[in-house]
């Protein structure tokens, strides 16, 4: 028999974590005190948002990410809901677009100035009505532009297409529901994760099972059925192939387990960790392929190296601090510091002191202002690698890569669409120049837009058809249905027009 070390050598195994002082951190923030298991935070190289204590209706506070230090009590907040704010989401291909959903039922829009927020701001770009309870979890497409998924307690599972109505009835697709009235607890979700082209869906349920599915039609692929674990997060493992949940044993034992999405029947691996009771939040790191472990009411952060080999998973080593965190969030990977060789960054909320602090895990080198190309690949940039429509239609694509070296610009490889396309971002920017008295939602305007909906989502889910096979047809199907939603929603705010100027 061979022996054989349990060493692995790695070049992460020396990645430590480095807080921000505080006067590089975000003092003096109302951080909520809501008990969901979310992160309540949500962070892009543009802005950090944090959703705040207040009373009546629901809020979060917009900052710009260099806007360290002491934060004005009065500061200006997104304050549009009418319930609780429950999780908040940036737009991955709009730094200046945020989502947010409330006990309210409604998921919101947001367009943020460049210059951040300067006064209370109350009217959303988009508000989707849909549901009929509260609603916990939304999450963007990876790769499709203006498509948002949200999760709420009606046990439905929506996708929405966020395009020229102000106020969003019907979805383009429905995940999940109830059947028959009956309330099954597979429906109530706990957590969702997309795969790296959007092509298959994870989600974590009431029962704690892992379940993969197809979010255009909602089919059930794979249904996890291991009874020693039972799964609280999951979290798809882009470029290896692998799912990871979190959860806890049957002794309550907190766990990790790596499954292979193709066959849930068994995991790959599991493991114990501690007796804690708080929930584990997985981040990964595609570029690196670390994974890092983070418990709310935890002090600490794990960090484990993936590969494709067995065990499949190492560990590295963890940060410690004294201060607990609640939530966390995860800087893209376009805003971290290249030359101090960081390769992740946290935002952690401390509740109790009412501070974000900035947590970089950097791995140091010799030369620490030259660039690493080892440490950076080419990773997911900021545009989106297809429409909505053409997602909807069954095109799956890889995100669009960029490269992190500075003054490097990346082609993008997908082909623009046609001139409609151009003429669909211009008209998308009219809200900027419009007069807020003919761009103001009236009720004779909302009943128009709720009788045209109807229609529109026939036109995009039409079954009689059979779907395009070639490249040249899907192009000339969405600019069709490119050029009648530009006609409604010229009708909604204009009124009939005879020109287009």
């Amino acid at each position: 028999m061979s022996w054989r070390s349990s060493f692995r050598c790695s070049k992460f195994r020396h990645v430590f974590g480095k807080p921000s002082t505080k006067e590089h951190s975000y003092d003096g923030v109302p951080i909520t005190r809501s008990v969901h298991d979310n992160h309540y935070c949500s962070a892009n190289p543009c802005f950090i948002a944090v959703v705040t204590e207040c009373a009546g209706g629901g809020s979060f506070l917009v900052l710009p990410i260099h806007h360290t230090g002491r934060v004005d009590p009065q500061h200006p907040r997104v304050c549009g809901h009418s319930g609780s704010v429950l999780d908040v989401k940036w737009n991955p291909f709009d730094d200046h677009c945020i989502a947010s959903c409330s006990e309210d039922c409604t998921v919101k829009v947001w367009d943020i100035p460049v210059c951040g927020v300067q006064q209370n701001l109350t009217k959303a770009r988009k508000t989707l009505i849909g549901h009929c309870r509260r609603v916990a979890l939304i999450e963007w497409h990876p790769t499709a532009e203006n498509l948002l998924l949200s999760a709420a307690y009606d046990y439905k599972v929506r996708i929405l297409i966020l395009e020229w109505r102000a106020v969003l009835r019907y979805p383009v697709r429905v995940v999940l529901m109830p059947v028959h009235h009956r309330y099954p607890s597979d429906s109530l979700l706990l957590s969702v994760s997309f795969n790296s082209d959007g092509s298959r869906l994870a989600v974590t349920s009431k029962d704690r099972r892992v379940r993969v599915l197809d979010p255009r039609t909602g089919k059930i692929l794979q249904v996890s059925s291991s009874k020693s674990h039972r799964a609280n997060k999951v979290l798809y493992i882009g470029g290896l192939k692998m799912l990871v949940s979190t959860g806890s044993s049957p002794w309550n034992h907190r766990q990790i387990v790596l499954w292979d999405p193709d066959d849930l029947s068994e995991p790959l691996y599991e493991e114990d960790l501690d007796g804690s009771a708080g929930v584990l939040f997985p981040f990964y790191d595609p570029d690196t392929h670390m994974l890092y472990l983070a418990g709310k009411g935890d002090g600490n952060i794990r960090y484990y190296e993936l590969s494709t080999e067995k065990p499949y998973i190492s560990f590295l080593t963890e940060y410690r601090s004294l201060l607990p965190q609640k939530g966390l969030a995860v800087m893209p990977k376009r805003g971290l510091d290249v030359s101090a060789c960081e390769v992740f960054r946290f935002y952690r909320l401390i509740v109790f002191k009412d501070l974000v602090e900035p947590l970089s895990m950097i791995v140091p080198r010799k030369e620490s202002g030259v660039f690493q190309e080892d440490l950076y690949p080419m990773t997911a940039g900021n545009q989106a690698a297809m429409t909505a429509q053409e997602w909807l239609l069954g095109i799956n694509r890889s995100p669009v890569l960029m490269s992190l070296r500075p003054g490097t610009l990346i082609a993008n490889p997908y082909p623009e669409t046609p001139a409609d396309k151009g003429l669909v971002r211009q008209l998308s920017s009219l809200r900027f120049q419009m007069d807020p008295s003919v761009g103001a939602v009236t009720k004779t305007r909302l009943e128009f837009m709720e009788e045209v909906e109807p229609h529109q989502n026939q036109t995009l889910e039409t079954q009689t058809r059979p779907p395009p096979t070639t490249e040249s047809e899907v192009r000339r199907k969405f600019i069709r249905n490119t050029v009648q939603y530009i006609r409604t929603y010229v009708r909604i705010l204009c009124g009939p027009v005879q020109t287009w100027h």
